[in-house]
């Protein structure tokens, strides 16, 4: 399976190292936790990555990364029906990053596969750096990778 991540270019080369978990916190773990969020397909990656962003940023200095996680790899799954009901609010509830991170530290698996907020039916996939199988991962080169300037739409 390929996972996409996009990130500034300047952070290409440990795109995959979770550092990121360590200095904050986000939807699904504490801060102190090293985690890679990756997205199921390129597209999604950039939504996710596009809600995030201020309006005023120049977005010419990102990258795209994947990897492939072999077939035959456990993947843990946060299934909705097993969210608390406000799972989707901003910023998101606790419960989601104690789960997550409670995921994390058990190391019972490399992946997990959460739901994406932004586009329901979709899929976003926390890959924990600190657990053995995560070396089985194939990260790719990264390729640059340009926001089409029409997202930002002024309102009308």
């Amino acid at each position: 399976m390929r996972v996409w991540r996009i990130c500034k270019a300047i952070y290409a080369q440990r795109s995959f190292s979770g550092e990121g978990g360590l200095k904050a916190a986000a939807r699904w773990h504490h801060k102190g936790h090293r985690i890679v969020y990756t997205s199921q397909s390129l597209s999604l990656a950039t939504v996710e990555l596009w809600v995030h962003v201020d309006p005023e940023e120049p977005l010419t200095s990102y990258v795209a990364v994947s990897a492939e996680i072999p077939e035959n790899l456990s993947v843990r799954r946060f299934d909705e029906s097993d969210l608390p009901v406000n799972w989707r609010q901003d910023p998101g509830p606790t419960q989601l990053r104690d789960l997550g991170s409670n995921w994390l530290q058990s190391k019972s698996t490399a992946v997990a596969r959460a739901p994406s907020v932004i586009t329901p039916g979709e899929y976003n996939f926390l890959l924990n750096p600190e657990h053995p199988d995560f070396l089985r991962i194939k990260i790719d080169d990264p390729i640059p990778f340009v926001f089409d300037q029409r997202m930002w739409k002024a309102t009308r």
